[in-house]
């Protein structure tokens, strides 16, 4: 259950005024065709998780339990480094000529490989040993942080200090990869 719901708060944290939901943004005003848009983010933020676990699974039989937790502590570590980087509007994909479906499932799934909330779900699935898990929490965190995007479009933008919101997230996932990478290395 650990690998649940931490995989699910440290995903919709990560994703939140990241080029996910920017994209997002672009192609539910594009295409008005919320229930394709939202079933694309579903099938990409399902894969990439899917991915994410079982690399985790195939890691973390290598590992001892020390190599395990500092590897979480790295894949947090990294994740709020991320958070920290100013975030570029992707390319909307309006060249794409697919559907609402495919270039969201497609645009999203590209964008979201070797994205932050990934490695943090192979994190997870490595340390905990429950990879099912682990990608389950993080497909509904990508999907709690996209999906309102979808439904309110314009009116998400103001909703609040994106840049602060980020920079918190930053350094709340910074103080704990560093907890846990004091705990991995016992030097408490």
């Amino acid at each position: 259950m650990d690998a649940l719901l931490t995989a699910l708060l440290g995903c919709f944290l990560a994703e939140i005024g990241d080029k996910n939901q920017l994209l997002v943004l672009a192609l539910a005003t594009r295409f008005r065709r919320d229930g394709a848009i939202i079933a694309g983010i579903m099938l990409a933020a399902s894969v990439n998780a899917a991915i994410a676990a079982v690399a985790g699974a195939f890691l973390a039989p290598m590992l001892s339990a020390d190599a395990r937790l500092l590897f979480l502590a790295l894949a947090v570590l990294f994740l709020g480094v991320g958070l920290l980087w100013r975030v570029k509007a992707p390319d909307p994909l309006a060249d794409w000529p697919t559907g609402p479906f495919l270039t969201a499932a497609l645009g999203l799934f590209i964008l979201g490989f070797g994205d932050g909330s990934q490695f943090l779900i192979v994190g997870l699935a490595t340390r905990t040993a429950e990879p099912v898990l682990a990608a389950v929490g993080g497909t509904l965190g990508v999907m709690a942080a996209l999906v309102p995007v979808v439904l309110l479009r314009e009116r998400m933008l103001p909703a609040g200090p994106i840049r602060a919101i980020r920079v918190s997230v930053a350094l709340l996932m910074l103080i704990v990869a560093l907890t846990l990478a004091v705990l991995a290395l016992q030097l408490a």
